[in-house]
């Protein structure tokens, strides 16, 4: 007793049903959604910081505190009085001693950097405040003015 599975039916390319389908596939993609819905705060840690707020604190100008200006083309004011390029860190550092030696506090510096200057320029202030002890460094900025056509 042999049948031939072939021409059983003699329609058979009729009854081949080629559509796909889709209803496992998509229970499967809305079992793992729920999976990775639920699995995915488990997995994420971050340490726990307190991250600082923004305020706007307006700069209170003493006798005291030391303004250092640099421009655009990398020269540098201390007080507006310009700094020679020559030996430019190091007479940074020199005033920046002097200033701290002729005040009973550690004066603040604070930096006016131009907003088209290199960031290395900027580094150099920093680095000659740490090399003259000074503890408390600022920037001096303008504030954020919104145009009326962002409304």
């Amino acid at each position: 007793m042999a049948i031939d599975v072939q021409h059983a039916v003699p329609d058979d390319e009729a009854a081949l049903n080629t559509d796909i389908n889709t209803t496992p596939l998509v229970d499967v993609m809305l079992v793992m959604l729920i999976i990775f819905l639920v699995t995915i705060p488990v997995i994420v840690k971050s340490i726990p910081v307190q991250l600082p707020t923004y305020r706007n604190i307006v700069t209170v100008t003493k006798p005291e505190n030391i303004v250092v200006a640099v421009d655009s083309k990398e020269t540098m004011y201390v007080n507006d009085a310009p700094i020679s390029t020559g030996e430019l860190r190091n007479m940074l550092v020199e005033k920046l001693k002097a200033a701290v030696a002729a005040n009973k506090s550690l004066p603040e510096v604070h930096i006016r950097g131009d907003k088209n200057v290199r960031f290395e320029a900027v580094g150099r202030v920093i680095l000659a405040c740490q090399q003259a002890g000074i503890q408390k460094v600022g920037f001096i900025t303008e504030p954020h003015m919104l145009d009326a056509s962002t409304y």
